[in-house]
């Protein structure tokens, strides 16, 4: 199983609105054929195993089959996973997790049983569960999955107090947060970051030619003299602003629409600007199924407040700041107790040159 949730791991960003995963075939205790889910409209992850095991010359019939998520059973873009497994004639599954779709919740597990075929589920589990913590997202809200990315130094500043941030993370983070960029719909910063860094926000490793994802500001203040950001002069149809009710209806709005880029007035509440009006716009209209959330400390608490924050991504330089005046990675929440710390949970850890990173989700 731990083979196939690494071969899973391949396929992430590339399959929505499907989950990744990953499958091997083994025989007498040994993988002998694997696959996974590489892209939306692809073959799943158990049809590329057994396609694997066809040209190795291996018979599924002897092996068993140990696949992250529960095998589908419906049409879809391809055909149900349960029916290759059993024309197939394999005769154990092993399950990392089950289905999340109320919809189907069983019903792979359930119809290869009626078949004869001996299924356990829940191995692995909690490492199969993140896996699909977006398809969950997907499968249970209307909104897209939203990942915060922060670079910090070890004192937990990702600028300085003038807002100054080049160059907190390494050339390697850089480089994996361009990755990040590359599979998703949305990047977004808060008008702080978008007055102070006038950022790009797209994807720029060396090759790449596919589209760039939307620029979303979240900004109580609408700019004044658009043509003094870069996003707008590069390309102003791909930018959207979300900011108050009355700011949608200004001036400064209208300009900003004459340029091309879109103006979302959204509904206010206690914890400011309701995102999650924006979250389901996003996914709504403009089909996104992921948010990459990066410029802000007061951006990222407003996601975790409002109950957004679905991934936590940071890339930790070995570096310390010093100046309590710094920008905290998350500001604007007024805690006054330790009992008011949000938890997460570690989901992997590893390093970008010599960037500590960590990739966390909230505790449930």
């Amino acid at each position: 199983m731990d083979r196939a949730i690494a071969l899973a791991r391949r396929g992430e960003g590339r399959t929505a609105p499907n989950p990744c995963v990953g499958a091997v075939l083994v025989r007498d205790g040994v993988i002998v054929a694997e696959g996974w889910h590489t892209a939306w409209g692809r073959p799943h992850a158990e049809v590329e195993a057994l396609a694997d095991a066809c040209r190795k010359n291996v018979n599924p019939a002897d092996c068993a089959l140990f696949v992250t998520l529960e095998p589908c059973n419906h049409h879809g873009k391809t055909p149900p996973c349960t029916q290759a497994i059993l024309d197939a004639g394999v005769r154990e599954v092993t399950v990392g997790c089950a289905d999340p779709n109320p919809a189907v919740t069983g019903g792979g597990a359930d119809f290869l049983r009626s078949r004869g075929v001996a299924v356990r589920v829940g191995v692995r589990e909690r490492e199969c569960r993140d896996l699909i913590a977006d398809f969950r997202i997907w499968q249970t809200t209307d909104r897209p999955f939203s990942i915060v990315k922060l670079a910090t130094t070890l004192d937990g500043r990702i600028a300085a107090r003038t807002g100054q941030t080049a160059w907190i993370s390494g050339e390697a983070s850089r480089r994996e947060v361009h990755r990040l960029r590359s599979w998703c719909g949305a990047v977004m910063v808060g008008g702080e970051t978008f007055r102070t860094d006038n950022p790009r926000l797209t994807c720029r490793l060396p090759g790449y030619e596919g589209p760039q994802p939307l620029a979303v500001v979240v900004t109580r203040r609408l700019p004044e003299t658009p043509h003094d950001h870069i996003l707008l002069i590069e390309g102003a149809d791909r930018v959207i602003f979300w900011t108050s009710p009355d700011q949608a209806r200004s001036g400064r709005a209208t300009r900003l629409k004459e340029l091309g880029a879109a103006v979302w007035g959204l509904p206010e509440g206690g914890h400011g600007l309701d995102l999650a009006e924006g979250m389901h716009r996003l996914r709504r209209d403009r089909n996104t199924h992921y948010v990459l959330a990066e410029g802000g400390g007061r951006l990222a608490a407003s996601l975790r407040i409002q109950g957004l924050m679905d991934e936590l991504r940071i890339f930790q330089a070995m570096k310390i700041l010093g100046d309590e005046d710094g920008r905290p990675a998350f500001a604007g929440r007024g805690a006054i107790s330790m009992e008011e710390c949000w938890s997460f949970r570690l989901v992997e850890q590893s390093f970008h040159g010599t960037d500590l990173y960590l990739r966390l989700h909230p505790e449930e």
